[in-house]
């Protein structure tokens, strides 16, 4: 390489050493204490770029909202697994469990006959006086899920203000019959017939303390399981 071109070479090095020297003390003047102060932030500005090396500060917020702070999954996959899940954490917060009489395989089974009756249960509906008849039927598993739930069931409807509920057996299931005490009622009807078979099923917080009661192997009069 010739002289000239070296020489061309190291003015322009020495140039831009000078500029980037330049524009770090304009960015990052040293106060008299001799402590290097951080850059000012606007207000909504982030201190720490998410890509810039190092730990990001507690409490930083990811672009989606969430909270950049690390940890484990919440959902369970499936929802009669995370329903036991939510009990064995009651029975283990309970210094009075029994555990001698702790029966979770019991719930398992309930829940199974619960996923039988809502997903695969056959429902005919037809409007009678007052509120709505359903025929609901299934085979198997399905059917013995149905006897086993929706007697029960009936009897914690019929003893809701403004309900009244029955059941009788049919071939292949159960025949659920639900009315308003008040057949003069418009509204009253015109919600039971709306809430129809899966909406009536929900009525009642009753399903989450049987689960409870079953999972420590109580008895529930009145319930098949």
């Amino acid at each position: 390489m010739n002289r000239p071109r070296l020489l061309q070479m190291g003015v322009v090095s020495v140039l831009a050493g000078a500029l980037v020297a330049g524009g770090a003390l304009a960015q990052s003047p040293t106060p008299p204490g001799g402590s290097v102060q951080p850059a000012p932030t606007r207000p909504g500005m982030m201190p720490h770029h998410p890509m810039a090396p190092g730990p990001m500060p507690h409490g930083t917020m990811m672009p989606s909202g969430a909270p950049a702070t690390p940890g484990v999954p919440t959902v369970p996959g499936q929802d009669a697994f995370g329903a036991i899940v939510e009990i064995v954490r009651i029975l283990d917060a309970d210094p009075q469990t029994d555990w001698s009489h702790v029966d979770l395989e019991r719930l398992r089974q309930h829940l199974i006959d619960m996923n039988e009756v809502v997903l695969r249960a056959e429902v005919k509906t037809s409007p009678v006086p007052g509120g709505l008849l359903m025929d609901v039927i299934g085979v198997g598993r399905t059917e013995s899920a149905i006897r086993a739930m929706l007697v029960p069931h009936a009897t914690e409807l019929d003893q809701m203000p403004g309900l009244a509920a029955k059941t009788e057996p049919i071939a292949g299931g159960v025949r659920l019959t639900v009315t308003a005490r008040d057949a003069e009622d418009g509204k009253a009807v015109a919600r039971v017939r709306g809430l129809g078979f899966i909406g009536l099923l929900t009525l009642g917080a009753h399903h989450q303390s049987h689960h409870l009661a079953m999972a420590r192997g109580q008895t529930m009069p009145g319930h098949g399981q």
